[in-house]
């Protein structure tokens, strides 16, 4: 599957409360498979992944945050009905002097490692972005971890810019994370 777009024709919906446990799980898995397993592999003590998992990735966070009126998700479904990768936005959050919470902000935008090289990345941004443009005027923000290039080349792609910088908590680590804005 990886990297063969052509032959899975993927699924992309909005999310529902319905997705709640399902897309908690999702959350998790990409996360770590991109920070912790993964290329990135940042060293997190366990003690920080608990609490960040708990607080981030919990069934009933990712419910809270499906029944927000001021959050939407997307998630892309392989052909056997199987989340494989999601997109979520709400008011933006970031540590700007710019940014305030009438502006949209992407918190995240995941793909299982399976899928990736497949373009589902390139299709959740563009659901996500086309939905924010249509949606509600003004910037749009995201927070993107320093070391992660691909991701930052995939946003410059996008009409993304670099304005500033902060410290992402993981539990009581930091990782200094990249602000980008478009518009």
């Amino acid at each position: 599957m990886k990297g063969d777009a052509e032959k899975m024709h993927p699924l992309v919906r909005r999310a529902v409360p319905g997705d709640a446990a399902e897309l908690a799980g999702l959350k998790l898995q990409t996360f770590r498979e991109t920070f912790v397993d993964g290329e990135l592999a940042i060293p997190y003590a366990e003690e920080d992944l608990a609490v960040f998992e708990s607080q981030s990735y919990s069934l009933a966070t990712v419910r809270d945050e499906l029944e927000d009126a001021h959050h939407a998700q997307w998630v892309a479904e392989d052909e056997s009905g199987a989340l494989i990768g999601y997109a979520h936005v709400g008011p933006c959050k970031l540590p700007h002097a710019e940014a305030n919470a009438d502006h949209a902000e992407i918190y995240q935008l995941y793909v299982v490692d399976e899928w990736q090289g497949a373009g589902m990345g390139r299709v959740l941004l563009d659901t996500a972005l086309n939905w924010v443009e249509e949606s509600q005027p003004g910037p749009i923000w995201l927070g993107v971890f320093s070391g992660n290039l691909r991701a930052q080349a995939v946003y410059i792609s996008r009409g993304f810019v670099k304005v500033g910088e902060y410290e992402f908590k993981v539990g009581d680590h930091r990782d200094r994370e990249f602000i980008m804005r478009r518009g």
